[in-house]
């Protein structure tokens, strides 16, 4: 592993992640995001580990990005700034030149990381244990589920920095909370607690502190033992489907349909209804 910031253990099926720099309040480096990306790997390929939790030690869920590094670029991009313009004429202008380098400020493989959790093919739950901060709310907004403490706190605070959300919460906050909602934590950059966040739809449920990875994790174990491979189908359909009308839909939830039908998992739950046992599922 890359960093010894991340903590990793299974069991019951199910992959803890725990993000652990208490120096920075877990805050994401390059370093932290090479260790993840080595894990995210490690469990997609792990046929026993069916599904996958990501948190934080306390007091802190993910404090966002590691400014440290900051400065170390700052340099270099104040060498190339061009003529002052208006921002949407200027952005056009680079992605016209093909000039838009996500990777220029040293940040994209941080930036990247949600995207990766976003694309993992299992059931993915963020257990929100404390501050969820810029591409901190990113990763737990690219998890399937998000189960809080009631001590979570969460913003987009890139503004603060007089930077933009470059991590695809700009993609994810519009379908989850609406672009008003999503406007104004992205513009003034404040913080919602557990409930708001509720109240919004940012969250599925919020325990107290002391229950809340007592509860995420007896989810995951629940989920795990169930037909996981369905469940990676049914991700599918629903991420492919934001983007399709409901015929389309149809059309693909019927293609995915005969391919959990030649499933392990169909085969012994069609076996487990007709001998009136509790199927045991294996997620293939």
């Amino acid at each position: 592993m890359a960093d010894d910031s991340v903590k990793v253990d299974r069991q019951d099926g199910v992959t803890l992640i725990t993000l652990d720099d208490p120096k920075t309040r877990n805050a994401l480096s390059p370093d932290m995001s090479a260790a993840l990306y080595e894990e995210f790997d490690r469990f997609e390929a792990d046929l026993d580990s069916h599904v996958l939790v990501l948190t934080g030690s306390d007091p802190s869920f993910c404090s966002g990005a590691n400014v440290r590094k900051f400065d170390q670029t700052l340099s270099n991009i104040e060498e190339q700034r061009g003529p002052i313009s208006l921002p949407w004429g200027a952005m056009e202008a680079r992605l016209a030149n093909h000039d838009a380098d996500a990777g220029e400020a040293g940040f994209g493989s941080v930036s990247d990381v949600p995207l990766r959790i976003y694309e993992i093919q299992k059931p993915t739950i963020a257990a929100v244990n404390g501050y969820a901060i810029g591409v901190g709310l990113g990763l737990a907004l690219s998890c399937d589920i998000r189960i809080a403490s009631d001590d979570a706190e969460f913003a987009e605070a890139f503004v603060r920095m007089g930077l933009v959300p470059g991590d695809g919460s700009c993609w994810q906050l519009p379908r989850l909370i609406g672009m008003s909602n999503t406007l104004l934590m992205q513009y003034t950059g404040d913080r919602l607690n557990a409930t708001d966040a509720l109240r919004m739809n940012l969250v599925s449920k919020i325990y107290a502190h002391d229950e809340m990875m007592g509860e995420a994790m007896a989810l995951a174990t629940r989920l795990a033992s169930g037909a996981t491979f369905s469940m990676s189908l049914t991700k599918y359909l629903a991420h492919k489907s934001t983007e399709l009308d409901l015929k389309e839909s149809l059309r693909l939830a019927q293609t995915a349909q005969e391919q959990a039908r030649r499933s392990e998992d169909h085969r012994e739950a069609v076996s487990a209804f007709l001998e009136k046992r509790k199927p045991i599922f294996r997620g293939r």
